[in-house]
């Protein structure tokens, strides 16, 4: 059985192995795949995997021998689903790899956000406590979780366990789920959004991107927030209307944000974001420690050997 991984870098930059996939058929992986190889590189085989490489419905009209693609990643939008069901195409996506990873993530995004520890050790390392005449000193306001009311939007797997982390760290959650009883899963209290917005200290984002999550983070809810407020996001770029935060942030109206995601990835130059006050981007990377990584490939595997048996698992269909 052939296997072609279009996109396999960012799973595997060297660290890991391909021998699960690799026992299940000629396996052919590319670093990266262009728009315009996905149709060569593809042709003749029934099992493709995919992480961020789109394959539309115009590419699978080119692909009469494909019968899986399987996602390396949770989300599954670079497919298009409808197609791929009418053609007889199973989909399977890699769920809940990588919560530990992106909640750490958050966290560090947070404690960032409060105790500034990379500037101090910048701080140091240039000299400037050498020459102190104090024994210490802050080069901005050192703040405690403690007592803090976190925020959160999107209460699945992601967000009960920033949930508990935050209860860990004596943190007020409040929370809003779209469909799940967010007391029962440890929240203080369930809110509206916009409620949610107005009571945070630090909002933190859990939500998947759809027609309504889009923006969700805009200019009305952002003036609904305290002045003294964080916003962190490690869902989806799109989530967040990025020109409405850049101006929250230059402006003072928002104190400052920890992003691992932006609507377009890599990002434009002009990315209002990139140059905005308080503002701390790391390159959607929340979701790729080693361990995150690891359980990554053996979902994939997993689900390829599913496929092979006839009993494919974690399989996604158009809503």
């Amino acid at each position: 059985m052939k296997i072609v991984v279009l996109d396999g870098y960012t799973l595997n930059p060297g660290d890991l192995s391909w021998a699960s996939l690799e026992s299940l058929g000629e396996c052919r992986v590319y670093d990266r795949t262009s728009d315009s190889d996905v149709v060569a590189r593809s042709a003749g085989t029934p099992i493709l995997l995919t992480n961020k490489t789109v394959i539309s419905g115009s590419i699978l009209q080119q692909l009469p021998d494909c019968r899986y693609i399987g996602v390396l990643a949770t989300g599954y939008n670079v497919v298009d689903l409808k197609s791929a069901e009418d053609r007889g195409i199973t989909v399977t996506n890699a769920p809940a790899y990588s919560t530990a990873s992106v909640v750490q993530m958050v966290f560090a995004h947070m404690l960032n956000l409060m105790n500034a520890v990379a500037l101090h050790a910048e701080s140091v390392r240039s000299g400037a406590w050498s020459t102190s005449i104090d024994f210490a000193y802050q080069l901005t306001p050192q703040t405690e979780l403690s007592g803090k009311t976190l925020g959160i939007i999107g209460f699945g797997r992601i967000g009960r366990a920033v949930c508990a982390a935050a209860k860990a760290f004596g943190m007020k959650v409040v929370a809003h789920g779209r469909s799940v009883d967010v007391i029962r899963f440890g929240a203080d209290e369930a809110m509206s959004v916009d409620e949610v917005f107005s009571a945070a200290d630090v909002l933190t984002l859990h939500c998947p991107l759809t027609p309504e999550t889009a923006s969700l983070v805009n200019a009305r809810r952002l003036a609904l927030m305290k002045p003294t407020a964080f916003v962190i996001n490690t869902s989806r770029g799109p989530v967040v209307d990025e020109a409405a935060l850049a101006d929250a942030l230059n402006s003072g109206r928002l104190a400052g944000a920890g992003l691992d995601v932006l609507s377009t990835e890599p990002p434009a130059a002009d990315n209002p974001l990139l140059a905005a006050k308080n503002c701390h981007i790391t390159p959607h990377m929340a979701w790729a420690t080693r361990e995150a990584r690891q359980r990554l490939m053996n979902i994939v595997a997993g689900n390829v050997r599913a496929f092979l048996a006839g009993k494919p698992e974690n399989v996604v269909k158009p809503v």
